[in-house]
């Protein structure tokens, strides 16, 4: 993967630029035989909604009120909350739910981006025409997302480098498979889990019926990777299967990592290695962590992905227990 170069284009805009290859598929066979990609895609026709329209945008957002508990702030309770004032709190609270959902954002536009590549990589007819149908879903999700940092909390955080981390590998693996378990089953297997926590614990109206929408898309987004996917590694040389396991393995690591939130913390002026410890240590953190991993596993164990050295790395994540959870198909 080459060095990513940041460019800044005519208008002033800024973009970074990674190089990616990879193989395009004509399928040229327009009948197919993958009804149940069919039957997802007649599912994801019905089901399209208009962000402009489906929600209520004129809702007042407090963004300094206690929109999601402050309990899942992971120093709640500790000798750091205790020393901060009732400003320190609101703001804490603007923060931490803003550096949420901008990687909430950031993930979407990386899902945009690898499912782009998803529609000329993937072999059959069916999972192109599904995975056209995901590229609208993730630009309206990184629509929405945008618009609910910018216009409801102000404030926004660049992308976490362990995220960043994954989505490059995803986006410069030539291998059609790679970009399948690298977005359906890892980002989009932790977004469901993720974006689940999220309903249940929100208080705001308007990022409550925002996550609602969301999450109806990315169901079916875990079920394309884990359809798409089903059986394709059955017969893959013991070299070929160590790559796809290690892809795995260190994916899952990355985004356990992700999770730690420095930017929130160095923002709030508090002492980082600290901060960082305490939040490692934190039985709710632990707890969150282990469930975001509730769709990914069952979904690798379906892809029969789940084998000893993949066994022997998720034990040590402490997420096996979620194998025998039902797979997203």
């Amino acid at each position: 993967m080459g060095m990513p170069a940041l460019v800044k284009l005519p208008d002033g805009v800024d973009v970074e630029e990674i190089t990616t290859t990879f193989q395009t598929s004509y399928a040229w066979d327009y009948n197919g035989a993958r009804e149940e990609l069919r039957t997802l895609y007649e599912k994801a026709k019905r089901d399209q909604w208009n962000a402009s329209h489906a929600m209520d945008w004129s809702v007042d957002v407090d963004p300094e009120a206690e929109n999601i508990p402050d309990m899942q702030i992971p120093i709640y309770g500790t000798h750091l909350w205790d020393r901060l004032t009732p400003a320190e709190i609101r703001k804490l609270r603007r923060e931490q739910l803003s550096w949420t959902l901008s990687q909430f954002l950031h993930g979407e536009q990386g899902a945009l981006l690898a499912t782009a590549q998803i529609v000329d990589a993937t072999p059959w007819i069916e999972a192109k025409y599904y995975a056209a149908t995901q590229v609208v879903d993730e630009a309206r999700h990184v629509e929405v997302y945008d618009r609910y940092l910018r216009d409801k909390l102000d404030k926004a955080y660049p992308i976490n480098r362990h995220l960043k981390s994954l989505l490059d590998q995803t986006l410069t693996d030539g291998r059609w498979d790679m970009k399948y378990l690298g977005m359906q089953i890892m980002v989009e297997g932790l977004a469901m889990a993720a974006f689940g926590f999220m309903h249940k614990v929100c208080t705001e109206p308007l990022l409550k019926d925002l996550t609602q929408y969301v999450m109806r898309d990315e169901a079916r987004h875990v079920a394309f990777g884990v359809l798409s996917l089903n059986g394709y590694y059955a017969d893959m040389s013991a070299a070929e299967l160590r790559d796809r396991e290690e892809f795995l393995v260190e994916g899952c690591q990355l985004m356990r990592d992700r999770l730690l939130a420095e930017d929130v913390w160095e923002e709030m002026g508090l002492p980082i290695e600290e901060t960082r410890e305490i939040v490692l240590r934190s039985e709710s953190m632990i707890l969150f962590r282990k469930l975001l991993f509730s769709k990914v596993v069952p979904n690798v164990k379906r892809l029969g992905l789940l084998t000893p050295f993949v066994r022997e790395h998720f034990a040590e994540l402490d997420i096996l227990q979620f194998e025998t959870e039902e797979p997203s198909a």
